[in-house]
């Protein structure tokens, strides 16, 4: 996976007067920006050792320009080889990048970006500071609240390519309490697992629940001198899960005001904080919602009323923008935008039309790719990481595994597989080359004495496929508290080429949702894929639902769950 760093030079860093890492600008800091006369920012998209690929876009705060002079010299051996959008010359380490005929006016306020080729051997640092028309960007000019200073300050404001990458991940108090009071929890309570932002009260917390600033706080305390992760999972969209009532939301389908003033802004406030901008906090974008506008809405027979609602009314989409705007303008979040899993939107009339909707979510309400660090695949899924026995362009007798009733025509067998394909698929409609994938294995081991241990048999395609497959539901369409399930692979940075880490984002033990109807106020209803009784609808084949009996509301903890997560964990505690 190609490599990206982004430097911004510490220019919101000196404008919020901070000495630790760059954060992003406040509304107490906004009248200080104008004190900064441009910004550069300069990504290294790809690098394979001896030669990379730039991409710079210049912003100017001054008065309107006609045309333009980017300067700056590089601490290496840097030689530029190639450029597009610009005029470039290079001496010695001095770089000139001036305009070309078609893109030299630059209005105030007003952006242009060129791009070139290099090569170098040793290092290859972010150049230390740039100017435009011989004025130093990235640096307060002494006018406003910074104080002055130039080159990197106190922060750099630099995303790294894969925050997990030589990073610990933040082990949520509250969810290794719960695992380690089980028997035998104590061997995963160690582990790192999401934190649920599911509800605006969850922001601020309860008198049961760590709000976020608790989180960030004990965050902080486990990180020591090293790099640390949070993990969190920005979950309230107006009329969330528009296909599954177990996990609906408090907002109702019209409230995206309120979604953007009440629960995201607040959390962006935080997330801002100067006293945070030493974690990476890596956020997962609205589990299930765009998805669902694929799969479920118009003719489909797997269509709902409320699907199409919120098709209709745009508020998915234009909620997702908004968050990866606001987070995406902070720093050291990096956004991960929920994709399904392979089971959802591995099928030709899934695949292509999922990527353009999330290139739309991503470019609306202000977003761009750029708000986008990568994908997560398989959230509060239990699509099997890998399977061994079979492959998608296995025959028996003739017969394409793809005709299996289990496979049915997919493109993908497995987790792995889909998360790698599609994470092409999306840099192809125009996501950035260097996103990466999170892949959920928290409930996708599929482990213990079921799981076979070679190929099925050849008397039929299908007998070949489920005598073989590790995953062992009934449909693949079950989501809800799945019967047999294990814990996977544990969370581990860059485990396969594309992917970002292996994660339990969804905490093991806590419910999908309660096998009868439960009275509650936290919004949530009653999904028939939850009671063990129900026979199915057009979404799972109209096969049992697979599910555990007894569990309780969604997000509650389900002691039954867990203990047979760990019985069943592959590979085995």
């Amino acid at each position: 996976m190609s490599r990206t760093r982004t430097a911004v030079l510490a220019a919101l860093a000196l404008v919020a007067g901070v000495s630790g890492p760059a954060v992003a600008v406040t509304p107490a800091a906004e009248a200080a920006i104008s004190a900064i006369p441009c910004t550069v920012d300069y990504k290294i998209q790809n690098d394979w050792g001896s030669g990379f690929t730039a991409a710079v876009t210049v912003t100017n705060n001054s008065a309107a320009k006609s045309s333009w002079s980017v300067k700056w010299s590089y601490a290496g051996n840097q030689q530029v080889s190639s450029y597009w959008n610009t005029k470039l010359t290079q001496s010695g380490t001095a770089v000139t990048a001036s305009n070309e005929s078609y893109n030299g006016a630059l209005a105030t306020g007003g952006s242009v970006s060129f791009g070139f080729n290099g090569t170098y051997s040793g290092t290859n640092a972010i150049p230390a500071s740039f100017t435009l028309d011989g004025v130093t960007c990235n640096v307060d000019d002494g006018t406003g609240s910074g104080g002055g200073g130039g080159g990197n300050g106190g922060g750099s404001g630099t995303r790294v390519d894969n925050p997990y990458s030589g990073a610990k991940v933040y082990v949520n108090p509250e969810w290794s309490a719960k695992a380690a009071a089980e028997p035998g929890g104590t061997r995963v309570s160690n582990q790192p697992t999401g934190v649920w932002l599911d509800r605006i009260a969850a922001i601020n917390g309860t008198s049961s629940s760590m709000g976020l600033r608790a989180h960030l706080d004990a965050a902080l305390a486990q990180k020591g001198s090293g790099e640390e992760v949070v993990q969190l999972v920005i979950y309230d969209l107006p009329g969330r899960d528009c296909a599954a009532l177990a996990s609906n939301g408090e907002l109702g389908p019209t409230e995206i005001d309120k979604y953007k003033t009440q629960f995201i802004d607040p959390i962006a406030a935080i997330l801002s904080d100067s006293k945070y901008a030493s974690l990476r906090i890596v956020t997962t974008i609205e589990i299930d919602s765009l998805p669902n506008l694929v799969t479920n809405t118009g003719s489909r027979a797997t269509a709902t009323a409320n699907c199409d609602t919120m098709l209709a009314n745009g508020n998915y989409v234009k909620g997702v923008g908004y968050a990866l705007a606001k987070l995406g303008a902070i720093p050291n979040v990096y956004n991960y935008l929920d994709a399904g899993h392979h089971g959802w939107l591995g099928w030709d009339d899934n695949f292509a039309p999922a990527a353009n909707l999330f290139k739309q979510a991503a470019t609306s309400e202000g977003a761009t790719v750029d708000d986008v660090q990568g994908f997560i695949t398989n959230t509060a899924n239990y699509s099997a990481l890998k399977e061994n026995n079979f492959t998608v362009n296995d025959t028996v007798n003739g017969t394409s595994v793809r005709q299996s009733k289990w496979v049915d025509w997919n493109r993908y067998v497995d987790e792995l597989s889909f998360a790698q394909a599609f994470r092409t698929e999306l840099v192809s409609v125009g996501f950035n080359s260097g996103i990466g994938m999170l892949i959920d294995t928290s409930r996708n081991g599929w482990g213990g004495s079921a799981r076979p241990t070679g190929p099925g048999a050849t008397t039929s395609v299908d007998t070949y496929v489920d005598g073989g497959r590790y995953d062992r539901r009934i449909h693949v369409g079950n989501w809800c508290n799945q019967a047999g399930a294990g814990l996977g692979e544990r969370p581990q940075a860059s485990p396969a080429a594309g992917i970002d880490a292996y994660v339990w984002m969804k905490p093991p033990g806590e419910s999908d949702g309660s096998s009868s109807a439960i009275p509650n106020d936290e919004g949530k209803g009653f999904d028939q894929m939850c009671d063990p009784t129900y026979t199915g609808n057009a979404r799972n084949g109209n096969n049992m639902s697979g599910a555990l009996p007894n569990a309780p509301l969604s997000g509650h903890w389900f002691s039954a769950q867990f203990q047979q997560l760990m019985a069943n964990a592959y590979p085995p505690l």
